[in-house]
């Protein structure tokens, strides 16, 4: 890459010193930070937990740095995931942590935000994951690969500059994405506002849903797994935001009379009746061509609606209902941890007599307020990976001496490097403690 005026290209073992280690002579009694690798948060790229220890406690079998530091996950998923910080605050101005992370010690005139930002952009983790060694569920960012990778740059000066501009752009970028935040939360409400609308107290006739119903059935008990059977068994999370999903299914093998019992027909209306979750508690899907002849598992109930009587698709509506929702979590909640909803429960809520071309109408109405806000998350799902790709573009920008301007009365970054080298080569040698070294605590380095 040809590097504008004044850079100069180095790799990051010349511009940072990798995994220093406290010095021998440092008071092993005092209290310092401890930080696991939960405590670094891979969205925000900065340490959120700062435990204390004894120092003596945690120097032997963890990874050791200091305020100003930057430390880097070098395992998966964590790696992949962003988790990269700079040590900022921490007890005693220094720290022990999981053993999963590399730590980068800035060379003086090398910023630890300019480090930071470059091995937080997603080209650098993209390419460091085509590098990984280890077994499946191990792999591992090598040390090597880290120490040779070439690192462009800028004066100090420059530094300075680059880091202002993508503050203020990272600054405006976060503002973005908190309003499309707001997005997912304005198209539920729109969901909950035109059911409460549609299913709100009326002077009209009512009736139990149980009177409304041809059958009313709990699903089997027999184990089922992937490929146990020919039978393919739909469960839990196979009802997902309405509707049923097949991309997950187990099966198993049952005899006639329980196929003719528990088989599925287009039209029926499954209902989970039991989770530890109460969000799910009553939740439900309609079953669609494509799952007709299958069985359902036992924390299912299936409602059979009777033809002339109720539209299923009406009775999936209402049972998402805001004051029905709120019926049946009240009626499922339960201290042991395990919620449930029965069938009496269920075929004892009052359903609203409407002649079918009302509830033709109904559903209609209802399903293209639910297309609106499903628009309005897509739409917001789009705007957030274009900003997503334009905070990889900046960052490449700013990597390529592209984001401001460069200045000729900066000092360059080739006497920056010598310096750094004399400094290097003048410094002494670090002493080896005379202490026992424990093997890592793999546990905390997770």
């Amino acid at each position: 890459m040809t590097l504008p005026e004044g850079w100069a290209e180095t790799t990051i073992a010349e511009a940072a010193s990798i995994n220093p280690k406290h010095a021998p002579d440092t008071d092993r009694n005092q209290r310092v930070s401890f930080i696991p690798m939960p405590a670094v948060d891979e969205h925000l790229g900065a340490i959120v937990e700062n435990a204390e220890r004894i120092l003596a406690d945690v120097w032997t079998g963890y990874t050791h740095f200091a305020d100003g530091d930057v430390i880097f996950a070098k395992i998966t998923p964590c790696m992949e995931n962003g988790k990269a910080a700079i040590a900022r605050g921490l007890t005693g101005g220094i720290a022990c942590g999981s053993t999963e992370f590399y730590v980068l010690r800035p060379a003086n005139g090398i910023s630890a935000d300019y480090l930071w930002r470059f091995v937080r952009q997603p080209s650098f983790r993209a390419e460091a994951e085509t590098r990984m060694t280890g077994a499946v569920g191990q792999r591992r960012v090598p040390r090597d690969y880290l120490e040779s990778h070439p690192l462009p740059l800028p004066p100090e000066a420059e530094q300075r500059r680059i880091l202002a501009k993508l503050d203020a752009l990272t600054a405006r970028l976060a503002r973005a994405r908190a309003e499309l935040d707001r997005a997912s939360v304005l198209a539920e409400r729109l969901r909950q506002n035109v059911l409460s609308d549609v299913f709100r107290p009326l002077n009209i006739s009512t009736a139990p849903l149980g009177d409304l119903l041809e059958d009313v059935r709990y699903g089997t008990a027999q184990k089922c797994d992937y490929g146990a059977g020919i039978s393919p068994v739909l469960r839990i999370p196979n009802i997902q935001r309405g509707k049923i999903d097949l991309s997950d299914l187990k099966s198993a093998n049952f005899d006639d009379r329980e196929i003719a019992r528990l088989s599925l027909r287009e039209g029926d209306v499954l209902v989970i009746r039991s989770n530890g979750s109460l969000d799910l508690v009553g939740r439900s899907a309609v079953v669609a061509v494509d799952a007709v002849g299958m069985l359902y598992a036992g924390y299912l109930i299936r409602l059979r609606p009777t033809p002339s009587k109720l539209l299923p698709v009406f009775l999936h509506y209402f049972l998402a209902s805001p004051g029905v929702r709120q019926a049946l979590v009240g009626a499922a909640k339960s201290t042991s941890g395990v919620n449930n909803v029965n069938s009496q429960e269920l075929q004892a809520l009052k359903v609203p007599l409407l002649p079918l071309e009302d509830q033709e109408r109904a559903v209609t109405r209802i399903a293209m307020a639910f297309a609106r806000a499903d628009r309005v998350e897509a739409d917001a799902a789009r705007a957030r990976a274009l900003i997503d790709r334009l905070e990889s573009s900046i960052l490449a920008k700013a990597f390529r001496g592209e984001l401001v301007p460069q200045d000729p009365n900066d000092e360059p970054a080739s006497v920056l490097l010598d310096r750094i080298r004399t400094q290097r080569a003048a410094a002494p040698k670090a002493k080896r403690a005379r202490h026992g070294v424990s093997e890592p605590n793999l546990e905390m380095a997770k």
